[in-house]
Parts: C-alpha cells; structure tokens; sequence
C-alpha cells in the first residue's frame, strides 16, 4: 500500500575477487613494459595507499610509474603534514595523479598559503581529503585570488574555509569575469548587500554561470513580484540558475498534474523558491501521501510549499500516520493542520501529541505506536 515509502539501491560496482586480481597480474605479458608499469602500480596503490583492488585498478588508468621514488615522497608529503592514512587514501583514490606531482612546487607551496591563513591542520587536512582537486588548481590564478576576495567579503580567513568546504569548485572560476559581475547586477537590483554576502556564503557557486543568463534570470524572479529586499530574491535566482528550460516546465506540469493552478504554482515559488528544485519524483510522493492517503486538499498543500522539503521517511509520513491513528482512535480534541502536525520540532510535535497525556501507561503505547510508523516510513517491519 505504501510501496513510495522504500527504495532498493544499490551501492558500488560488483567487487573484484582477489583470486581474480591475482590472476590478472600473473596473466600479464612480461615482456609488456606498460603491463609490468601497471602491475606495480596497481600493487603500490594497495599497499602503500591503501586502496582496494578495484579502486587501485582503476586508480592505475590515470597514472603510472615503474618506481616507488615519486610517489613515496608524495606519500611522506601527506604524512608529515598531518593527513592519515584514509585521508591519503581518499586523496589517491579521487586524484591518482597527485602521486606524479612535484612535492615542491605543486603541493607544498598551496599547502603553505593556507597555513599562512591561520587554518588548523585538523581543517586543512579534511578540505583537501574531501576536494584534492584543490591541490591541481594553480595557487597564483585561482586559488589566491578566490580565497582573499571570500576573506574580504567575509572579513573572516575561517569563513572563506568554510565557503571552500561547501563548494571547492568556486575555485576553477574567474571571480573578475564571474562572481563580481554578478553581485554588481545583484546590486543594481536592489538587493542588500548582506543578502549577497548571506548568498555566496550558502551557495557560492550560484554567481559562478554566465553574467548574461545571470542578469536573465534576476529579471525573470522581478517580474514575478519578488521582493530584492528579501532574501527569497536570492533563492529564487539561484533556484532558476540550476535548472533549464525543458525542466522547469516539466515541474510545472507534475504540480499541474498534483492538483494545482498555474497561479498557485507561481505563489508558491515566490513563497518558497526550492519548491521547484524538488525532483519530480518527491514532488509525486509528497502530494500522493498528503492528498491520497492523508486526504488534504492539492490547493491547501499549495499555500503551505515547505511542506515539499519535509523528509518523506523522518516527518511526513511517520507523524502523519500516526496522527491519522490517533483521530481513528478518538484521540484527538481537534482537527491537525499542517503546522501543529509537520511545522514543529521533534520534542514539541511529541509534546502536543504524545505527552499531553497523562497516563504513564498511555504515553508508553503511544511512543511505541509512533516508532512504528518512524520503522515503517523508514522500510523497516512496524
């Protein structure tokens, strides 16, 4: 009955058996150069680096070597600066070809600036575990530049970090032909510059497209009536910035196709911009579960969008079904809205639901009644 409450997915490719592995390597033409190079490699990459075979083996396709002198030092470059022994792994296994690179003018050099930043070798170590493609941009055209124009911004060395954590790929664009022309078309339009500043420290690569599709699209948000001054100015900029055409209508036709107006569609993203960066898919489960099986009416759902970025399995499904219970039950004094229902925090939603019980024994059965529901959204045997 409530088959969109669980999804099978499957993770990663089919592993490779060792026997396998082996086999392949023994398998190899010794008198091939290019076989034996990638034996080795494929090998020092387990070993050394700590990849599995899989990953090592497709690891050895970007990069290769007869020796371990290179990458060694590449290693005990890691090692000496504080990464451990997974975070060199991750780095590998993400950008093999950082083991070919030159300790001295690739790696230290970038490293360098941001210790000269202040940046603890806890934070440095887990940005570039996390975005070692950081280590391939060049220090004097990107990397400086970018970060110094966040830390200004920001008057913050932390927050520019912080900014990079979120979103490293800021750094592979030009600020003077991006970002600054794109806060200055923000600017002319009204908006504050605490929201600019608000926005590129949330989603710092919303200024990273095009400067005319850019300015197309804040003409696009004034035109439907939003207010520069508001910071939903932005999050309907940024919403159309990640999305074509073809898409936005197609979700506008699955909310048609969900009950609601064209005039309703376009209140409710001027409410709640991300109203429209849903995937069609949790659009059709969100209103299917309210509209179907919790019988609330498609336009009344439509003046309350944030309903649409509530997680399925963890709010809305297990409260509702367990609110739904409670009236079959005669639990209930009075009609739940949305608000009192999915608006709240977790304490305060058991509180009003739960607690306001006074029998011990009550409150018990409802709790277990309603970590049914959380076992059952979440596909698990209620």
């Amino acid at each position: 009955m409530f088959c969109f409450l669980s999804k099978s997915f499957l993770h990663g490719r089919r592993p490779i058996k060792i026997q396998a592995f082996k086999s392949h390597i023994l398998q190899t033409n010794p008198f091939s150069t290019t076989s034996k190079q990638q034996s080795f490699t494929v090998s020092y990459l387990i070993k050394t680096c700590g990849l599995s075979p899989e990953s090592a083996l497709s690891a050895s396709k970007h990069v290769s070597f007869e020796t371990p002198n290179q990458p060694d030092s590449v290693i005990a470059f890691f090692k000496s600066h504080g990464f451990s022994k997974p975070q060199i792994a991750a780095i590998i296994g993400k950008t093999p070809r950082l083991l070919s690179a030159s300790v001295e003018k690739t790696l230290l050099p970038k490293i360098t600036f941001f210790n000269s930043k202040g940046i603890s070798t806890s934070d440095l170590t887990k940005l570039l575990s996390r975005n070692p493609s950081i280590l391939k941009i060049s220090l004097e055209k990107k990397i400086v530049p970018c970060f110094n124009f966040l830390s200004n911004l920001f008057q913050s060395d932390h927050d520019a970090l912080q900014v990079l954590n979120l979103q490293s790929r800021v750094l592979q664009y030009d600020f003077d032909s991006y970002v600054l022309p794109n806060r200055n078309v923000l600017r002319q339009n009204g908006v504050p510059e605490v929201n600019i500043v608000k926005g590129l420290r949330r989603a710092p690569t919303s200024f990273c497209i095009a400067p005319v599709v850019f300015k197309e699209n804040v003409e696009k948000v004034k035109k439907m009536g939003i207010n520069p001054e508001r910071f939903t100015f932005f999050r309907a900029v940024y919403v159309l910035g990640t999305m074509s055409k073809p898409t936005w209508e197609n979700k506008f036709d699955v909310y048609k196709n969900c009950g609601w107006s064209e005039k309703e569609i376009l209140k409710a993203f001027k409410c709640y911009p991300y109203v429209m960066s849903f995937s069609e898919d949790k659009i059709k489960a969100v209103m299917d579960f309210l509209v179907n099986v919790m019988g609330f009416q498609a336009s009344s759902i439509a003046k309350q969008p944030l309903l649409l970025g509530f997680s399925m399995e963890k709010r809305l499904v297990p409260r509702g079904l367990f609110v739904k219970e409670l009236g079959s039950m005669g639990l209930l004094e009075k009609e739940s809205g949305f608000k009192s229902m999915f608006g709240v925090s977790e304490e305060l939603f058991l509180k009003r639901f739960v607690y306001c019980y006074k029998e011990e024994e009550k409150v018990s059965e409802l709790l277990k009644l309603y970590n049914e529901k959380l076992k059952l959204a979440a596909g698990g045997k209620a």
